[in-house]
């Protein structure tokens, strides 16, 4: 493939940034990658393992001459890194983000980016729960979307050439309103990801299971549990703070369903479980059909190393 663009900044080195840099290296994608990360010790890994030619300790530093900007830090950091790059931004070239909450984003970066510089946020759909420049591997996109919430008056053209780079790595890339991003957001990944957190949680709490138990006879409804609880906690939060509204929208609905569960147990209503669990095993099939997962056993996983984020 050719060279999409010259110069790319990852600002942030975890698992996302690293993986865009295996990928871009494998394709060629990139004439130059450098980086920042905040920890010194995460900056000379990167360098350790070649993730990228060049590492800053600013990230100011890191983003001079770059035609991509790449906003990989949480999404409580994003303000201040905006603030810190947007007098070092190169005219015309793009910065976008990979963030799982979008309008937060936005008003926390849009106010920083100058008016010739192109600001597309986005959102990668894949991930896994480890963190930190050694996690990322070149084929973590393939396949997975990539989800862009540009601003009506973007530049046609900017728009483009990211689309093409995000295909390029292996990913199928949509547009996506901001606010509704958040709302499916908030059903595909983040309330998931709390449910996950609190049966842990629970059992973590339950007096009456031993921790050895629990770890001993885990079963994989509940080895999935912690495997999803695993994920990085900082980002975690951020995203239940920034994306409160939706999460809290979907928790809402979320007790409604299960006060109906509670009550079709309680009253020993067969017929009704049965056609609830009839109607969401559909919902998996068609993650399946539509390439998102395998039927393989297992959760379809290739590896332990390897599990996609739910």
């Amino acid at each position: 493939m050719t060279v999409i663009y010259q110069k790319v900044a990852l600002i942030g080195l975890g698992l996302i940034a690293s993986s865009m840099a295996h990928a871009m290296r494998a394709k060629g994608l990139a004439g130059q990658i450098v980086g920042h990360a905040k920890s010194a010790e995460t900056r000379a890994v990167a360098l350790e393992i070649g993730l990228c030619d060049h590492v800053y300790a600013t990230a100011a530093e890191a983003v001079e001459g770059a035609d991509l900007v790449v906003l990989a830090v949480p999404v409580g950091a994003m303000a201040a890194i905006a603030a810190e790059i947007g007098p070092h931004l190169a005219a015309g070239a793009t910065v976008t983000d990979v963030g799982s909450v979008k309008q937060a984003v936005i008003a926390a970066v849009q106010p920083h980016i100058p008016a010739n510089v192109h600001f597309i946020p986005g959102h990668p759909m894949a991930g896994t729960e480890y963190s930190g420049p050694r996690s990322g591997f070149a084929t973590l996109f393939d396949n997975r979307w990539w989800l862009l919430t540009p601003a009506a008056e973007v530049d046609a053209t900017a728009l483009s050439r990211l689309r093409d780079l995000v295909q390029a790595m292996g990913a199928k890339v949509d547009t996506m309103d901001p606010a509704h991003h958040d709302l499916v957001l908030a059903v595909v990944s983040h309330t998931p990801h709390l449910i996950a957190y609190t049966m842990v949680g629970v059992a973590d709490h339950l007096a009456q299971v031993s921790n050895s138990e629990v770890i001993q006879y885990s079963a994989t409804g509940f080895r999935d549990f912690t495997r999803i609880a695993a994920s990085d906690p900082t980002m975690w939060r951020d995203v239940f703070l920034t994306n409160k509204d939706a999460v809290l929208d979907i928790l809402g609905r979320f007790a409604e369903e299960l006060f109906v569960l509670q009550r079709a147990i309680r009253m020993g209503d067969g017929d009704q479980l049965f056609d609830y669990f009839t109607r969401t095993r559909a919902i998996r099939r068609g993650i399946i059909e539509a390439g998102q997962d395998t039927s393989a056993p297992d959760f379809g996983r290739v590896s332990a190393s390897k599990s996609t984020d739910a």
